[in-house]
């Protein structure tokens, strides 16, 4: 395995997690968005705050150490996608700020109106941004980013590919936040929230896998690479992703949350890896390969050696905080 492949491997290790990650994260906007009103759904929203509150924050590091990978790592194609797609990369930012100052100043509002003038604004801001991270991913699997950059600021991204791309992490996310949030509710005993959720994260991830596999009628005409890909090598992930996502179904029916998450975890990896495994060698798709796109072999070997240290130093901080916020003890709505 050359060095350009180890390090492109890192990268998409990156998009993973924070896919998983950061979708479960974004996802519960959509629930706090469609929660009722201030009294129905003062109970959901205060189950999203306890859930996310430790977390969202440092499931950006993530988005973080991706975009620094693949500037240093492969500088030229970084140049090109961020001249291309500044649009929709600036309006997932904006969401991403906004995002996170809405659910600060939420939670400190004098009146109830500003409380949810910023609920609306930290709710749709969660939609927004995984739609627009969506299409730029979709631009990308399309070959519509030149390698010599500065590719049409609108048509690159304004395109089937980047549509689907977009509405499937908004879904994505949303059934991923469900399954988590209905465990959540369930550890925490509140049993009739957990049924309530339940029931909608059924029907999202109905609604997901529909979505998932319609997406690739137009795939054929609109990103041909990717879709040669994903029906040759990539296959087994797109077959264990569907698997994956009907046993979380099957579990959720059963009402077996915690394995659920496992397997909603799994399906949502499978797609991101099958969408990464479909456009290999090309890193931006019928423009530039891995190899070719690659950064000298000192500076490669350098970020090799501090994903390693961050991985020793980072990740067991990461564990430590994801695993007491799993414990019982910050289940309990009223923590003695």
């Amino acid at each position: 395995m050359s060095l350009a492949l180890v390090v492109a491997a890192a990268l998409f290790l990156g998009v993973v997690v924070y896919g998983v990650l950061g979708g479960a994260d974004f996802g519960s906007g959509s629930y706090d968005l469609t929660a009722g009103g201030d009294v129905e759904g003062a109970e959901l929203r205060t189950l999203i705050d306890h859930s996310i509150g430790p977390v969202w924050e440092a499931n950006h590091v993530w988005l973080i150490y991706v975009l620094v990978v693949w500037w240093t790592g492969f500088p030229e194609s970084f140049a090109s996608a961020m001249s291309t797609l500044i649009l929709p990369m600036l309006f997932a930012l904006l969401g991403i700020v906004l995002r996170g100052s809405s659910f600060a100043f939420r939670k400190y509002s004098d009146t109830l109106g500003r409380a949810r003038f910023f609920g609306v604004v930290f709710a749709a801001s969660s939609v927004v941004t995984p739609f627009f991270l969506g299409a730029v991913a979709g631009a990308i699997a399309s070959g519509r980013v030149p390698a010599e950059g500065r590719g049409d600021l609108w048509a690159s991204w304004l395109t089937p590919t980047s549509f689907f791309g977009g509405v499937i992490a908004v879904l994505t996310c949303s059934f991923l936040a469900g399954v988590f949030l209905t465990a959540d509710a369930q550890r925490a005993g509140i049993t009739y929230l957990a049924e309530r959720l339940r029931r909608r994260t059924l029907i999202s991830g109905l609604i997901t896998g529909v979505v998932v596999f319609a997406a690739l009628i137009p795939l054929l005409d609109d990103a041909p690479t990717l879709t040669e890909g994903l029906t040759t090598q990539a296959a087994p992930l797109v077959v264990l992703s569907a698997l994956t996502g009907i046993a979380t179904l099957w579990l959720l029916v059963r009402r077996e949350y915690v394995v659920a998450r496992v397997t909603a975890v799994c399906a949502v990896a499978a797609v991101l890896c099958g969408w990464g495994l479909g456009q290999y060698p090309w890193l931006l798709v019928d423009e530039v390969t891995i190899e070719d796109a690659a950064g000298a072999d000192a500076t490669l070997w350098g970020l090799i050696i501090v994903v390693v240290l961050a991985v020793i130093i980072v990740g067991p901080s990461l564990y430590w905080l994801f695993k007491l916020t799993q414990s019982e003890e910050w289940s309990r709505p009223d923590p003695e």
